[in-house]
């Protein structure tokens, strides 16, 4: 019998019954105490077996009006029933032909003995040819099939004998130790069929094969259908069927090892490719349960460990099997490597969990990938702790559970931030990734996670983007800083021109000076993305102010000559003003950019320097522009006889000049002292000048007004702040040259001037002594020194006058 932990097969009960049979009828009072011969116990057992019969069968029986006659012996199986209930035990109470119970103990009922012609008649009356033999019924054939109904037994000892013998034989060696073991019979207990329960879900495979608690069949011989062990499954009963697979396989493989299919190849063919499609079944089966488990919110353990358990007893089946090659279609009998389709199952799950994470459009949302990267470190981390918490436990040591996941959604998390780099990136969706990367992926909010530490080994894990990958990171967020900060530089300027120069508001002053905000604006902008920069790598933050100082290098000339244009043809009361405080906030800036950030800022102090002359070249222009009408009417008659000439240049020097004072020192200097030289060089340039030649009285008169003038130009800019008092003698010496009446004097002025000023011409010098009216050869005889005179003087640097005054094409002496 089975033990009760286990559900007996049809056979197993069959023979079962046949057991008891026997065994109650050797312990019946009949046989101790009242068979006096072998007739005698041949007719109690076959009374014995009518008794059992069914009123159902009794009444079929005599309803057909003929028996079976000359059949052999045989004794009737029982049906299981097809709703899964389990078959009914028969009761041991005797019954009549009419299916009334005759109250009688079947043990003691007694017949007269029946003759040997009447055996086979009784035995006919068992089986009724309309239904199917049930497993016993092979049994039964047997019987039917043996001496006894062949009547070669002398006598009914020697059939009931060689019945009973072969009743003993047909039971499993199994079912002979387990009685043994037990050391006792049932005895006067009845005559009952073990019955049988069926699936709750509808399925007979457990009636089918026994499988013990590990996996491993039992020992009874398999016959589920393929479709029955695909049934177990897609319900995930992995143990039960792989025993059923395993049991396929090996009658494939004993099959072929007998050459039983060397004339039907295609019955092979067939049966290896059941036994295939059911392991990738179960293959499938595994990839389905890895990538459930963490979509769950609860692990099933239990099926984990199955799961698990079926991997091993497969790696266990083919451990000494080799793969077949690549050439090889025939897998029966081969290692599955199921251990490495969980492997796959863990990646696939991982990359399915990151793909997976919600991703909202740009359009809706322009922190669309900072929220995005958000979503994922938690989605991550929660499930790493789900792994290491409830996952883990479930698989062996050997299997490293945490570290293969922690690999697979490290690849998974690569590959997704390399498909997000697919797309058109602005800069602030490349900081948020390079952030993710450097201070995200590998802090305590993910795989640092204080609860990970003992699992994570990220020592072990390659560069969560690839090299190139990372350069173009890299190098995209840097290009993208640029256009950013272009940007941002373009907008001050439009801001300026909107808000400033549009509205003519004054420029901001800071103590004596004029300001603006573009130092302070430019300086937080820059230092806020240098900051934010260095937050990732150093190298982003040394990168942050290289690019800074080279947009600058750029905008701050692009910046003056937009603000040149705009005042072009528009009227420039504030020109000087807003000049004199962009130049002051652009020292301001170079500074800063210096001492703040400690930056490199030798090519903007060049691009600034030369932007600083522009602006100077810019407010003489300017300067030009207002006095270069009234300077044309010096040593005219109208300037002979006013003074309202060269008060009105001086007035209007004064009034644009006066702002100039408020730039930072020492720019102040220079500007103070570029529209000083141009009040002497524009003096001077109109004073040689051809003229008329003039009497000695009016050369006199000219010379004291024009040393008079000369003095009221210094007077005015040292006001003013200029300190270039080189400047001062040069009128003078020009006044005296035209009023001298003295020859000799003449030359020694000409010596002095040539001394005073090296870069004065031969040109400068004639067209001087013209205006005092000397002839050619007087001219002559004294410019004739001047080229050695010129040689011995020293020329100073920065003193340049007369280089820059250009001297009249055509001298005609009056």
């Amino acid at each position: 019998m089975a033990s009760p932990a286990e559900p007996a097969s049809p056979v197993e009960s069959t023979e079962d019954e046949g057991t008891d049979s026997v065994s109650e009828l050797n312990s019946s009072p009949v046989n101790n105490l009242e068979a006096k011969s072998p007739e005698s116990a041949l007719k109690r057992m076959l009374s014995f077996r009518r008794s059992k019969r069914s009123p159902a069968k009794d009444k079929a029986s005599e309803d057909s009006g003929t028996l079976r006659r000359n059949k052999g012996f045989t004794l009737k199986g029982f049906k299981q029933n097809e709703e899964g209930s389990s078959a009914k035990n028969m009761t041991d109470t005797s019954v009549d032909k009419s299916g009334e119970n005759t109250g009688a103990d079947p043990i003691l009922a007694v017949t007269p003995p029946p003759s040997e012609n009447q055996i086979p008649e009784l035995s006919e009356k068992m089986a009724s040819p309309a239904e199917p033999a049930s497993p016993v019924e092979s049994t039964e054939d047997e019987l039917n099939s043996s001496p006894v109904n062949n009547l070669e037994a002398k006598s009914p000892e020697s059939a009931l004998k060689r019945m009973l013998s072969f009743r003993r034989s047909k039971r499993s060696p199994a079912k002979d130790k387990a009685s043994e073991d037990s050391g006792t019979l049932r005895r006067n207990k009845g005559f009952t069929l073990k019955g049988f329960k069926q699936n709750e879900e509808g399925s007979s495979a457990k009636n089918m094969t026994s499988v013990d608690k590990s996996g491993e069949n039992t020992g009874a011989e398999p016959i589920l259908s393929v479709m029955e062990i695909n049934e177990l499954i897609q319900k995930k009963q992995l143990l039960e069927a792989f025993a059923s697979i395993r049991c396929l396989e090996k009658e494939v493989i004993t099959e072929k090892e007998a050459k039983k299919y060397e004339d039907n190849p295609t019955e092979y063919a067939r049966k290896a490719k059941d036994v295939d499609l059911l392991c990738n079944s179960v293959a499938n089966s595994i990839k389905s349960i890895v990538e459930e488990t963490l979509d769950q919110f609860d692990i099933d353990e239990s099926l984990l460990t199955s799961m698990v358990t079926v991997i091993s007893k497969e790696e266990k089946a083919h451990a000494d099997v080799q793969s077949p090659s690549s050439s090889e279609s025939d897998w029966v009998g081969r290692p599955r490597k199921w251990r490495d389709v969980w492997k796959e199952a863990v990646r696939g799950s991982a990359e399915k969990r990151v793909r997976n994470v919600p991703i909202s459009l740009k359009e809706d949302n322009d922190s669309w990938l900072a929220i995005h990267l958000g979503f994922l470190r938690k989605s991550v981390t929660e499930d790493l702790l789900k792994i290491k918490q409830s996952v883990q436990k479930c698989y062996p040591d050997d299997y490293k559970v945490c570290g293969r996941y922690v690999e697979s959604f490290h690849g998974a998390i690569s590959s997704h931030l390399q498909n997000l780099l697919q797309r058109p990136l602005e800069f602030n969706e490349l900081y948020a990734l390079l952030d993710w990367v450097v201070n995200t992926y590998y802090s305590k909010t993910l795989l640092g996670h204080p609860d990970l530490q003992a699992e994570v080994k990220t020592e072990n894990l390659p560069q969560l983007l690839p090299s190139e990958t990372w350069n173009k990171l890299k190098k995209d967020y840097k290009d993208s800083l640029a256009e950013k900060i272009k940007h941002y530089l373009d907008n001050i300027l439009k801001l300026e021109t909107r808000k400033k120069w549009k509205e003519e508001k004054q420029p901001e002053t800071s103590q004596t000076e004029y300001d603006s905000s573009l130092s302070l604006d430019i300086q937080t902008f820059i230092g806020q993305h240098k900051n934010e920069s260095g937050k990732i790598l150093e190298s982003l933050e040394t990168a942050t102010l290289e690019i800074s100082i080279r947009e600058l290098r750029e905008f701050i000339p692009r910046f003056r000559k937009a603000f040149v244009e705009w005042y072009k043809e528009r009227e420039d009361l504030l020109f000087v003003p807003y000049l004199v405080a962009y130049v002051n906030s652009f020292r301001d800036l170079m500074r800063g950019l210096q001492t703040t950030f400690n930056a490199d800022t030798t090519e903007l102090e060049n691009v600034l320097t030369d932007v600083t002359m522009s602006f100077r070249k810019d407010v003489l222009d300017k300067l030009k522009q207002k006095t270069q009408p009234l300077f044309k009417k010096i040593l005219t008659n109208a300037w002979m006889l006013n003074s309202e000439i060269l008060d009105s240049i001086m007035s209007a020097t004064v009034q644009f000049c006066q702002h100039l004072k408020h730039l930072e020192q020492p720019v102040n200097k220079d500007f103070l002292g570029d529209a000083h030289k141009y009040m002497v060089r524009e003096y001077i340039t109109q004073a040689i000048k051809p003229r008329k030649r003039m009497k000695r009285a009016k050369r006199e008169k000219v010379g004291k007004k024009m040393k008079e003038e000369a003095t009221v130009i210094h007077n005015r800019f040292e006001e003013l702040g200029s300190d270039v008092d080189w400047l001062n003698s040069a009128i003078h010496y020009i006044a005296n040259i035209i009023s001298e009446k003295n020859k000799h004097k003449i030359k020694e002025y000409i010596e002095e001037i040539c001394q005073a000023y090296p870069d004065v011409r031969k040109e400068h010098i004639e067209a001087v002594l013209t205006c005092r009216g000397l002839d050619r050869n007087k001219k002559k005889s004294i410019i004739q020194k001047i080229d050695k005179l010129q040689e011995n003087a020293e020329s100073v640097a920065d003193r340049t006058l007369f280089a820059e005054i250009d001297t009249p094409t055509l001298v005609t002496c009056f």
